[in-house]
């Protein structure tokens, strides 16, 4: 089972490097990820998801790989391709993995504005090394939202938390 764990920030810089400390961690096979978004709102006030794969992209990619297979042996390649990039991102744009996009969206409306939430899917981790590699990040944020049990939540809250009061989810 994993484990959902959102954090916010009040700048967005801090929310992509708290990514790319995770996605360095899951490297050293410290933590694995599910997955890992960074949700920022901008100063406009406008909600952007960052994930981490672009389905859309993948399955674009994918279908024109196929799509050119295929027309081969109907001896139209270029048609196959074209056909099979089309398919393959309208795929991947309706393929939705790991956390729910409206959920996080909701999360990012609660954001001040310029502001960045970490939403992270965790299927394992080893707790104590983990938290010495976020470091960096000690105080920096606040806990959103989590379904870690409630000492596991405090003990992230404390590692985390900064005396701000946190937006509700």
């Amino acid at each position: 089972m994993s484990d959902l764990i959102v954090v916010a920030f009040d700048d967005e810089k801090t929310g992509f490097d708290l990514r790319d400390a995770l996605v360095k961690l899951q490297k050293e096979y410290l933590l694995e990820m599910e997955d890992v978004v960074v949700v920022t709102k901008g100063t406009d006030g406008k909600v952007v998801l960052h994930q981490a794969v672009n389905l859309t992209a993948t399955g674009a990619a994918g279908g024109a790989l196929w799509g050119t297979l295929i027309g081969l042996l109907f001896l139209n390649p270029l048609l196959g391709a074209a056909a099979g990039a089309g398919a393959g991102a309208l795929s991947g744009y309706l393929t939705d993995i790991g956390i729910n996009d409206n959920v996080m969206k909701e999360i990012g409306s609660s954001l001040p504005n310029g502001g960045s939430a970490v939403c992270v899917l965790v299927r394992k981790v080893t707790g104590d090394k983990v938290l010495a590699g976020l470091e960096a990040f000690k105080h920096k944020g606040r806990v959103v939202q989590t379904s870690l049990s409630k000492e596991q939540e405090d003990k992230l809250k404390a590692f985390v938390g900064t005396d701000a009061a946190a937006p509700s989810a």
